[in-house]
């Protein structure tokens, strides 16, 4: 069974990711496997936040050379949670604001 902790990996730090926090939109690098209904509880769960609708995408991985050799990076999921109007905020992100 997955914790909540197995379902969020981490959170996105980007400009993009930043400018969303005006609309009360998160967000997170999740386990490949969840879905959304997994990835809204496990929000809810750690963060303490009441959840509006959670949209997902998959991220393929980046071609990268070092020297001679080339590889692929890994392909990871991506999950942008909308909280409602009568939620408070992630203060985490909230601090970086």
């Amino acid at each position: 069974m997955k914790t909540p902790h197995d379902v969020i990996l981490r959170p996105i730090i980007t400009e993009q990711s930043m400018a969303d926090i005006a609309l009360r939109k998160y967000t997170f690098k999740v386990l490949k496997s969840a879905n959304k209904i997994e990835i809204a509880q496990a929000v809810e769960s750690v963060f303490e936040v009441k959840v509006a609708k959670v949209n997902t995408a998959h991220v393929r991985g980046r071609y990268k050379r070092q020297g001679l050799h080339g590889g692929y990076t890994p392909s990871w999921k991506k999950a942008i949670v909308t909280l409602t109007e009568d939620s408070k905020g992630i203060e985490f992100f909230e601090s970086m604001v």
